[in-house]
């Protein structure tokens, strides 16, 4: 937001008590001690000019901040010990945490040039996202994609003049004033309720322009070497469709101009690549949201043969592993997630509760307007009456009760007149597949699969194609195991998933341990167990010597968990397969098996989906191969092409003879010449085409045409056929073909 008060804004500094000083360890375990004052960046320019102007920000305990900000004043909130020692990296451009703090500025740069280009423009966010940046403007004329390059050439001019990004610190009060004086409601807003509990604020000015923002920033706008702005859409203050509309303009930025020239060539390939255009091109799956319904996918015949080989490949690979299948329904009694914890907890996602009566549904709604605090006693009259109406009494609800006993009596309710849910997770259908016989520890351990359909209720602007629907088919597994087991048979699952991938050529992948954040309340189970179970992953996949990180705050609620991310053949990172440890299910089902002691013992559960889930793992599959898929997954391997009619009888029995062989086969019985009927099916992306004509009918043999290869020559349709089955047996993946 622009600067219009006269004179400068103060950031409290002069009446500050002097900083202490800090004891700062350098990456090579040098320790030194500065004053307070010091900043990352005098630390640079101390150790060489180079560096210095080479750093963007610094690592400081593992949160990056400005460069230029005082490390006595970060050291309170950042300090693992008493004498104020701090763990420091410089971050230059080499650096990936650099990029974020780059576009972030950007994201800046790009209001500041909105701003000088538009009068009355109110500001909300201007977050960074995986690929770029966006900011939301509440501005009285539209801004169209025909005003970017007049935007962008303001922005160039921003950078060009290289200002510092200039960070001060007021008393709430102040912050009100400053952004009530700049006309910035949205701000003034957002200090009132999303700031509500912070006695001071920070701002970052550049120029004329001032925003309230936490950080951190590059030193100055210079380092901005390349930036496009990309699109713009409309959203909502705070992504509430029932508050202001605003417009949100996105950009990218990058510290060269290569990287941005890789990255828009990359987002070309990807709109080539989409599975949603594909999909519908190659007969593979439809999405009818009119009349089937939004996020359901209706998998087509060559996308379901898709699926099909898929699920084979998997099922066979289980039984031989000691896996045992089994099935669940697509619905429960709500009182199975409670005890789970699926529900409440994830219940926004989640479609609504099911009743065998008509009142049940009312309840529900009452339930929750309770806990949220929006409904008065007027209201809980009408709905007494409401009830009442249809006959149903409430003879224990008083309107003097508590909420809590409200809601308790309304439970009450609910629980007598059954409720089910449409199954948002397997894993509770197969705790009670456990709990079904008595158990033994010589039956573990005991290896459960499923090809479980379940459903989620994601939000209309969420959903994409197959990667994002809401009634999903996971590859599920859950294996009880005894604490004993629990490191091999999380081995093993990991091992099958580096297989699963490996098969479908995706091999550029690394891990991600997803471990709980101490500081949150979101998960379940004691410490001890927490403990255990993240040592267990842990101790796993530095044995394996595969390349993983840590991450606090992505662990399921009831576990930690290691997730596979893949990159495709464009450089796109995808979470796949997904293998998550669990004391927490066990405990809250009661399982128990006897053990050697002869004793009851709680089992522990191993949570296991290898493709994650087939739509999304399908359609990610559509996209890294632009629908040309290797042999042995295609749904169309082999199509025989007859010269002429002449020769369609011939064409037929060679046919039969590929699909007795195993092969999926379909001939071409349409007219015209065979340069069409090959061209056709590069099209659609077949992998081997047979042409046939009398020459190949008299001797027997087929002219065989490789999709990638070109023209193979003639050859006896036996040799053809162990050419072929031998590539399908084999699974290989010759190529990721682009799509021209």
């Amino acid at each position: 937001m622009s600067q219009s008060t006269s004179g400068p804004v103060s950031s409290g500094a002069s009446d500050a008590a002097p900083l202490p000083s800090v004891v700062v360890r350098l990456p090579d375990g040098a320790t030194q001690t500065h004053p307070g004052h010091t900043t990352s960046m005098d630390i640079a320019t101390g150790i060489s000019e180079g560096l210095a102007r080479s750093v963007v920000a610094a690592e400081v305990n593992g949160k990056v901040i400005d460069a230029d900000r005082p490390l006595g004043e970060v050291a309170p909130e950042l300090s693992k010990s008493a004498d104020g020692e701090l763990d420091l990296r410089l971050l230059t451009s080499r650096d990936s945490e650099s990029l974020d703090v780059l576009r972030h500025s950007a994201a800046h740069v790009m209001a500041r040039a909105v701003m000088r280009l538009y009068d009355g423009v109110s500001l909300a966010f201007g977050p960074t996202t995986e690929g770029g940046f966006y900011y939301d403007f509440d501005v009285n004329v539209p801004i169209s994609e025909e005003d970017f390059p007049k935007i962008e050439a303001e922005m160039k001019k921003i950078i060009k003049d290289k200002e510092p990004f200039e960070r001060f610190l007021l008393d709430r009060d102040e912050a009100r004033k400053l952004c009530d004086d700049l006309d910035q409601d949205l701000k003034v807003e957002h200090i009132d309720t999303g700031l509500a509990e912070h006695a001071t604020v920070s701002f970052y000015r550049q120029g004329e322009f001032v925003d309230l923002c936490r950080g951190p920033h590059i030193p100055d706008a210079g380092k901005i070497k390349a930036i496009k702005l990309m699109s713009v859409a409309g959203s909502h203050w705070k992504g509430d469709v029932k508050n202001r509309p605003l417009q949100r303009l996105y950009g990218t930025a990058f510290f060269d101009k290569k990287e941005l020239k890789q990255y828009l060539h990359q987002l070309e390939e990807a709109k080539r690549r989409d599975h949603r255009v594909l999909g519908r091109q190659h007969g593979l799956f439809a999405i009818n949201p009119d009349e089937v319904g939004q996020g359901l996918c209706l998998w087509l015949p060559k996308g379901a043969r898709v699926r099909v080989t898929l699920e084979d490949f998997l099922r066979k690979e289980l039984l031989q592993r000691g896996y045992d299948p089994v099935y669940s329904p697509h619905i429960g009694r709500v009182e199975l997630y409670e005890t789970s914890g699926h529900f409440p907890y994830y219940r926004d996602s989640q479609f609504a509760p099911l009743f065998g009566t008509e009142v049940g549904g009312l309840l529900d709604a009452w339930s929750n307007r309770l806990e949220d605090g929006s409904l008065d006693s007027d209201g809980e009259d009408k709905l007494m009456a409401a009830i009442e109406a249809l006959g149903v009494e409430l003879p224990n609800y008083k309107l003097s009760m508590s909420v809590e006993d409200k809601r308790r009596v309304l439970h009450d309710w609910q629980l007598a007149n059954e409720r089910y849910l449409l199954k948002p997770m397997n894993c509770p259908h197969h705790c009670h597949i456990f709990k079904a016989q008595a158990r033994s520890y010589r039956q573990l351990p005991l290896r459960l699969f499923e090809f479980g359909t379940v459903y989620r209720h994601e939000q209309t602007g969420e959903l994409n194609g197959m990667l994002r629907v809401r009634g999903l088919t996971q590859d599920d597994a859950h294996i009880f195991c005894t604490s004993d087991q629990v490191e091999e048979e999380f081995r093993a699952t990991i091992e099958l998933t580096k297989f699963v991938l490996q098969s479908v050529g995706l091999d550029d992948y690394r891990v991600q341990l997803s471990l709980r954040d101490p500081d949150s309340s979101k998960y379940v189970g004691s410490e001890d167990q927490w403990d255990a179970a993240e040592g267990a992953l842990r101790g796993v996949l530095e044995q394996s010597g595969m390349n993983f990180n840590e991450e606090p705050g992505e662990a399921a609620f009831y576990g930690p968990k290691a997730d596979f991310m893949v990159r495709d053949c464009i450089g796109r990172s995808w979470q796949l397969g997904t293998v998550q440890l669990d004391y927490n299910l066990p405990e809250r089902f009661k399982l128990e098996y006897n053990g050697k002691d002869n004793q009851a013992h709680r089992p522990v559960m191993i949570h296991r989906a290898p493709f994650g889930s087939l739509e999304r793992f399908t359609g990610m599959l559509i996209e890294h191969f632009a629908g040309a898929f290797p042999m042995w997954l295609s749904p169309e391997q082999v199509r025989v092409l007859p010269l002429s009619d002449k020769s369609l009888e011939y064409a037929v029995a060679v046919a039969k003879q590929l699909d007795e062989a195993g092969l999926k086969v379909t001939v071409d019985s349409s007219g015209g010449k065979v340069q069409a009927k090959i061209r056709n099916a590069q099209l659609d992306l077949v992998n081997y085409m047979a042409v046939v004509g009398p020459k190949e009918a008299e001797t027997g043999q087929i002219a065989l045409r490789d999709r990638i290869d070109g023209d193979l020559g003639s050859m006896p349709i036996a040799q053809a056929v162990a050419r072929l089955t031998e590539e399908v047996k084999n699974r290989t993946v010759r190529q990721a073909v682009k799509v021209e």
